[in-house]
């Protein structure tokens, strides 16, 4: 790893995720918003008035689109890591599993379809032998 400390960018996308996944902001977006709606006949529900809310909720949530995208980016690779390396050091994973998001989508699919037989047969040899120790 050529660089253990996380980059500025990195570091504030947490801090920032932490922050708006918290009870307290969605207080404070609750409150912004009854704030606002209370103030609309002060200001005779003008054009104004209603910029500022369309405004403000644009920008933010142009910017945490962004910022969710890195910081879900990041937790997907970090997962597939962890999955490559548990299929790595079990005997009986398929190596051939590992970097299975790099396929296409009908690569994909292929896999799929072959799991969706292997779960048919085992659940069939289940059921065999679930009526095996009841028939004795």
């Amino acid at each position: 790893m050529p660089d253990s400390k996380p980059a500025i960018f990195d570091r504030f996308a947490r801090w920032i995720e932490r922050q708006v996944g918290s009870p307290f902001s969605f207080a404070i977006a609750i409150a912004a918003v009854v704030i606002w709606a209370v103030t609309g006949p002060l200001f005779g529900w003008s054009d104004t008035w209603q910029l500022v809310i369309n405004t403000g909720t644009t920008i933010i949530t142009f910017l945490m689109v962004f910022l969710i995208q890195s910081t879900q980016s990041r937790d997907t690779r970090a997962l597939h890591l962890k999955l490559d390396e548990l299929i790595r050091v079990n005997q009986q994973a398929r190596n051939s599993l590992l970097n299975l998001e790099d396929l296409s989508e009908a690569e994909i699919e292929q896999v799929k379809k072959t799991f969706d037989r292997l779960v048919r047969r085992d659940q069939a040899k289940t059921d065999q032998e679930k009526t095996a120790e009841l028939s004795h």
